[in-house]
Parts: structure tokens; C-alpha cells; sequence
């Protein structure tokens, strides 16, 4: 099983907002939620393209990073995804280059064929064709990011001579990775092209047991087109929402639950439903679709995720709305304090050092103790009793 020295963290922020709240007031706040997950030392956060269904608002990632990376430091800013069906490559890619070097190589590039049937809809794209555009996209922008001139014509974009005149600050380029949600297409597209994964669909029903086999068909298409790949470059997407207590974490987040899966998935884009039973957070969490609970049940579930997968690269948090704001940060915190350095070994050496001291402290301690002693008699005065009795108990 492959496991990382230094698991990565992140979100994946679509975002989802409930309909009728201030659209402003939510976008700021996504912001204001990359602020404060730089703080924390998260390693990264993914910005949604979405442009209908009213809840995830955000309609062009690459604005919402060029603001996050003018007030945050290391957080790595990346779009989750661009679909590349709605944009000419060539403009996409140059704005990616550009992005690249505005944040001074922390952008990331993650694409997909379109979530959202009804943005594709609007913009009289059929359904069958999104999955082929993405590859021929793809194809191109990444030729166009290694400074390739690209003529290319195709049913729905046109290439001649076409070249960047922006070579990419990060060298070859920025990390580029391939949505892979219910079908075959992310899997294979990425291998195919020996770059990153997103598994956005890890956390729906059936999603965990797939793990495995997502895997090999990435593996096995990066084989067949001659590519490599790495889990280390493959990430996983899992709404998570911690408290103090098991207790306090399923009730902050019951009502915002319901409202997700009932108000959205089923009200809005008509996914079926599997009764509300199934649309409380006992259910998700239970199948294995949310993390929910203490840092402990957070760790347990990461290692079970390890297993189930065989090993990965970095888990983003399912960015929500699902409790209050205060309470989502203050669970974004104990994962950072608590969740993430369990899997960054960012707390092995304090550990050891504690340990050390603790097993070795009478000979450590004694020599102290006889100088203190000697200080106390030059003087011709009485250890008071109390600091005897303390300097016994250090010995015991």
C-alpha cells in the first residue's frame, strides 16, 4: 500500500451556498475561507466553475485565485474544475500560464467535461460530446504549456500557428489533474495523459468500493498511451465536519444535511432519491460518504481509506455550508491541529522529545537537583520542605 510521507489536505470548494442567501456576502466568504485554511497550513484548495442550479455560484475559479493568492501565503489555488467543452483551449491555457505566474506557481489546472447538464444546456452542447472535447482540449493545452505551436481544427474550435507567448512560471508546467466522478472518462483521460486525478465521486453511494478499480483503469490507460502516473498526484474528495464530541458534529451538521441532499441534489437537479432515511448525515456517514465526528474518527476513517484505495496522494474536505460558520472553522482547526499532523509527521519529533525527557529524567534532573542543593547549604539555609518533597517525587 502506497502512503505518503506528507499526506495533503485541502478543499474542494464548488462551493455549495443555499438559494436565496446574499450571493456577495457567500462569495466573500469563500475567500475569506481560503484565508483561513492558509493559516492553518492546509496545502490547497480547488474553485468550482458552475454557471446555473443557483447554488454553486462561482463562474470562474481563476478570479476567485487571483484574489485568495493577493491575501494568503503558501495555500496552493487551483480550478476544480475548468470544463474545458465551454472555453477554446487556447485562451484557457494562456489565462492558466498567466494565473501561474500571478501566484508565483502555487495555481493548479484541474478540468473536467461539465458537471452541470443544465450549463452545458445553455450553451447547446450535447451531452455526448463533452467527454471527447475535454480530451482534445487537453491534448492541446498541454502541448501549448510544454511551448508547442499547435494548428488544430476541429467541429468546435479552430488552432493556427497558435502559440503562448508566456512560458509557465512553474517548469514544465503547473500540476494538472483530470475530475473523475461516475464514469471511466477521468480515470482514463488522466492516465492517458499521465497527469493527476480529482475523485470527486468517492464519496457517493458505491464510490468507496470503486476506489480500487478507478485506480487500475488510470494505471492501466497510462500504460497503453505510454505515460506515467503517480499516486502521490491522486487526491480524494470527502465532505468532513469535526467537533469535540461525536455527539456535537452530527448535531451541527443534521439540518444542513437534509437541505444539501434534499433541497439540491434531489429537489433541484433530480437526482433520484433513496428516501430521507438515506439523506441524513447517520446514513452518508455510515457508507462511508462523509466524515463526520472527532479527530480520532477522522484518522480512523483516513486509514480506512488507505486501505480500501490502496493509497493516495492528498484528501480535500467537500467544501459546505452544512453548519454554522463559526463551527466550520473551528472544525477546519481541530483537523489541522489534531488530523493533519497524524499523517505529516509534523509532531514525530515533539513526540520523541517528550518521550526522551520523560524516560530519562532522573539522569537528566539530578545533577540540577544536587546543585540546587549545594546553593541552599553554601548559603547556610534549609531546603524548605516543600521543595524537598518536590525533588523526591522527580526522583520516583
Amino acid at each position: 500500500m502506497y502512503r505518503p510521507a506528507r499526506l495533503k489536505f485541502g478543499i474542494f470548494l464548488a462551493p455549495f451556498h443555499r438559494h436565496g442567501e446574499n450571493p456577495t456576502v457567500a462569495i466573500d466568504r469563500d475567500i475569506e475561507l481560503i484565508e483561513h485554511l492558509d493559516k492553518l497550513d492546509f496545502d490547497e484548495a480547488w474553485i468550482g466553475e458552475h454557471h446555473s442550479a443557483g447554488w454553486e455560484l462561482i463562474a470562474s475559479p481563476e478570479l476567485i485565485i487571483a484574489a485568495a493568492a493577493r491575501t494568503t501565503r503558501s495555500i496552493r489555488l487551483g480550478t476544480g474544475v475548468s470544463s474545458l467543452p465551454y472555453h477554446h483551449p487556447f485562451i484557457l491555457a494562456d489565462r492558466m500560464v498567466q494565473l501561474d505566474h500571478m501566484t508565483r506557481g502555487r495555481a493548479m489546472f484541474g478540468v473536467g467535461p461539465g458537471a452541470l447538464t443544465s450549463d452545458a444546456y445553455m450553451l447547446g452542447i450535447e451531452a455526448e460530446t463533452q467527454r471527447e472535447r475535454m480530451a482534445e482540449s487537453l491534448d492541446v493545452i498541454l502541448r501549448l504549456f510544454r511551448g508547442e505551436s499547435v494548428t488544430r481544427h476541429t467541429e468546435w474550435f479552430t488552432l493556427q500557428d497558435a502559440r503562448l507567448q508566456l512560458a509557465p512560471y512553474t517548469k514544465p508546467h503547473m500540476e494538472v489533474a483530470v475530475a473523475a466522478q461516475f464514469s471511466p472518462a477521468g480515470p482514463t483521460t488522466s492516465g492517458r495523459f499521465g497527469v493527476g486525478m480529482l475523485s470527486i465521486g468517492a464519496s457517493q453511494p458505491g464510490g468507496l468500493i470503486k476506489l480500487a478499480s478507478v485506480w487500475e483503469m488510470h494505471e492501466e490507460a497510462a500504460r497503453q498511451a505510454g505515460t506515467t502516473v503517480s499516486r502521490d498526484n491522486w487526491k480524494l474528495v470527502m465532505p468532513f465536519h469535526l467537533s469535540d464530541t461525536r455527539e456535537q458534529a452530527f448535531e451541527d451538521v443534521r439540518e444542513g444535511v437534509l437541505q444539501w441532499n434534499q433541497e439540491y441534489f434531489e429537489g433541484t437537479l433530480g437526482r433520484p432519491s433513496a428516501g430521507p432515511e438515506e439523506a441524513t448525515i447517520e446514513a452518508m456517514t455510515k457508507r462511508g460518504g462523509a466524515i463526520v465526528g472527532t479527530p480520532d474518527d477522522a484518522i480512523e476513517a483516513i486509514e480506512n481509506l488507505f486501505e480500501l484505495s490502496g493509497g493516495f496522494g492528498g484528501l480535500l474536505g467537500m467544501a459546505n455550508d452544512w453548519a454554522t460558520w463559526d463551527k466550520t472553522k473551528h472544525s477546519y482547526e481541530l483537523w489541522a491541529r489534531y488530523v493533519a499532523p497524524h499523517f505529516q509527521g509534523g509532531v514525530d519529533r515533539s513526540i520523541g522529545s517528550r518521550e526522551w525527557v520523560a524516560e530519562n529524567r532522573k539522569t537528566i534532573f539530578s545533577p540540577q537537583q544536587k546543585a540546587i542543593a549545594k546553593a541552599f547549604s553554601d548559603a547556610g539555609v534549609d531546603i524548605p520542605d516543600a521543595m524537598v518533597q518536590r525533588m523526591q517525587r522527580g526522583n520516583n
